[in-house]
């Protein structure tokens, strides 16, 4: 993901295939889907749209509380992923407030991190392309803050 920069972009003007990927993403996540296949047709978008687009949209919540941020992560589970993404927070001078991981399923777990941001030495997409240049990070859900 080098030189990769972040946008948020009113999703009124954007095509609506970016939505039907968010919506596969929460049915994958939700089991509505029991994979990607039933997933993306219940959507009614094709696989390789899906595939294009699944590790670049995802959804933006603004929500009033600060200065807290939480962004949501599919890890794989092996050893070390977690405490990578971790310190990159740490290194970031982010003070992390809340760690949610769900039980491991097929060798990957749903990681949810809250941080205080109001401190970082660096801004939130330079954090986000960190996270996403961490070994094990498979996707980055959403960032809510």
């Amino acid at each position: 993901m080098e030189n990769t920069s972040f946008l948020l972009i009113d999703e009124s003007v954007l095509p609506e295939v970016y939505q039907k990927v968010i919506r596969v993403n929460q049915l994958l996540e939700t089991g509505e889907a029991s994979n990607t296949s039933e997933a993306v047709k219940m959507a009614g978008i094709s696989r390789s749209v899906y595939y294009k687009y699944k590790n670049a949209v995802f959804p933006y919540t603004k929500k009033e509380t600060g200065s807290i941020m939480t962004v949501q992560v599919v890890l794989n589970d092996k050893p070390g992923v977690l405490v990578n993404l971790l310190t990159v927070f740490y290194k970031a001078n982010a003070n992390i407030l809340t760690i949610n991981q769900n039980i491991p399923v097929k060798g990957k777990a749903f990681v949810s991190v809250s941080a205080r941001s109001e401190n970082m030495s660096i801004e939130i997409d330079e954090l986000l392309k960190r996270l996403f240049e961490v070994q094990g990070v498979i996707k980055i859900d959403s960032i809510v803050g």
